[in-house]
Parts: structure tokens; sequence; C-alpha cells
């Protein structure tokens, strides 16, 4: 079964459960995959679900952000609900060491030495992590700390 259709039979699952929260959360995930679809002009794969559910993870963690600066705890642990929503239709996240060794590869891979070669590096580094659900941040991070950046 596709993500697309696993989030509309969940979809019709919480309305019968009355699980507004997560009703809200999957039409919020479904509108999104239909925008999508709608932009790019033919059904999507997983592999596009997983980068819109990406997206979605990551306006999350933004709003969270905002909210806690701005002393609304109360919204930023309802969109910290819906992180965890959206993120139960994502693969496991890479584990540190996944990204650790897939920095390495690619800095062997790519000749870097500096810490102006990141662009480089992190292209190759994220495509070897590539359905792994790895963390552009996190990536980074590690990119810059191999290359003393």
């Amino acid at each position: 079964m596709s993500l697309i259709e696993q989030v509309e039979k969940d979809l019709v699952a919480a309305m019968k459960a009355q699980e507004a929260l997560k009703l809200s959360v999957l039409r919020m995930m479904k509108a999104a995959l239909m925008n999508k679809k709608i932009e790019v002009g033919k059904p999507l794969g997983d592999p596009e679900a997983i980068a819109v559910f990406r997206s979605l993870v990551k306006q999350r963690h933004d709003s969270v952000e905002a909210f806690r600066k701005g002393g609304r705890d109360d919204l930023a642990d309802k969109e910290a609900a819906e992180i965890k929503i959206v993120e139960s239709y994502l693969p496991a996240a890479a584990s540190e060491e996944e990204i650790a060794a897939a920095v390495e590869a690619a800095i062997a891979e790519t000749g870097a030495t500096s810490p102006k070669d990141p662009g480089k590096v992190m292209k190759a580094a994220m495509a070897k992590l590539a359905g792994k659900n790895a963390d552009g941040k996190r990536v980074n991070e590690r990119v810059r700390a191999k290359l003393g950046g």
C-alpha cells in the first residue's frame, strides 16, 4: 500500500474514531499531497510523498520554535503532537552512525578539504542517505565539523 493510500485509509479510520487532532493532521497531509500532485501534474509516488511529509515536519519544527520563543507553549505542544503523527508516515530516521559514515564517504569521494567545500559534500552525503529520512541540518552540522567550518 502506498503512503497516499495509507493516509486516506487512516483518515477514514480517524473520522470513525472521532480523533480530532489526528483527523486534522491527516487532512492537512492529504491537502499537501494534492497540492504537490497538481504542481507536478502527475500522480505522486512514495519518494515524492516522503518529501512532502518532510517539508511538513520542518514547517512544524519551525512553528514549535517560534511558539516557544513567544511563550505560547500550548500551541507549541499542539505542533509537537502534529509532528509525531506526520513522522509516523516517514521511514525511520538515519542514525548518527549512518550520517557519520555517509559524510566520511562523501568527503573521500569529493576530495573536499576546506570549510569552503560543504556544498559538494552535502550533495554527495544526502544522496547516500536517500530513503533513510536524514535531517539535513544534522548532516550539515556533521559536514561542517569534519571540514573545520
